[in-house]
């Protein structure tokens, strides 16, 4: 399906770490709901996309595109955000896009904090972190490597020592460690979890790269191998 660029509206869901919120662009317009509630995201995520239908006066079938987080964090999370999207994309045939977790995140802090090098760091549990390092590219949030999941102290930072970084999301509350890289990584608390305002951003920018997919072709992101999880009865 072709977006038509300048009327797109886009609905976008987060349910994969603590945070749980929804965001919609229309009309060069955001609407957004955001809650720190663990446990809640089934219970939570529908009422916010409506309240968010509901400021901006439409209703569901104005949409265009579903943008979802498609990880890393929890796996419950994940399932219960890819499955929400599932259901409305399905139901009212519309293409959907994954948007990164971990790149929400660097989005925001370089959107409304000015950051230009973000180390995002997501607290995995099991002595782990999901992490990626992004650069701000003409205001986008740019992978550099790839995103992983590993023990924190075996991160390896490619972004420039010499110029400012800033830390976001609970893999910093988790390992306080992670600010000893180097000449120190600032800590940004403002920015402790994705956002689905940020990933309106990113969806955009997919948009137009031409990365949205059917919703038979939508991909969670786990990192960690999910047989792990179910060795893990209650983890999340």
């Amino acid at each position: 399906m072709t977006i038509p660029q300048d009327s797109v509206c886009i609905l976008a869901l987060d349910t994969c770490t603590e945070a749980c919120s929804a965001a919609l662009y229309y009309q060069g317009q955001v609407y957004a709901e955001l809650a720190d509630a663990p446990r809640e995201h089934s219970q939570r995520l529908l009422p916010m996309v409506e309240s968010v239908l509901k400021q901006a006066d439409i209703g569901l079938d104005k949409l265009d595109v579903i943008a979802y987080g498609r990880g890393p964090g929890s796996f419950t999370g994940i399932r219960i955000c890819t499955s929400m999207t599932q259901g409305l994309a399905l139901g009212l045939d519309l293409p959907v896009i994954g948007i990164s977790t971990l790149a929400a995140m660097a989005q925001m802090a370089i959107a409304e904090h000015a950051a230009e090098q973000v180390l995002c760091c997501i607290d995995a549990r099991m002595g782990e972190v999901y992490w990626g390092q992004f650069v701000a590219v003409d205001g986008i949030a740019t992978l550099v490597g790839q995103e992983v999941v590993s023990a924190p102290e075996q991160i390896q930072l490619a972004l420039e020592m010499n110029k400012p970084i800033v830390g976001c999301g609970t893999g910093f509350d988790a390992y306080p460690n992670l600010f000893s890289f180097g000449k120190g990584i600032t800590p940004l608390a403002e920015v402790k979890y994705p956002d689905a305002r940020a990933m309106l951003t990113l969806a955009e920018v997919g948009i137009k790269a031409g990365l949205t997919t059917s919703v038979d072709e939508l991909e969670p992101v786990y990192l960690r191998d999910t047989v792990t999880w179910k060795k893990l009865p209650g983890r999340e």
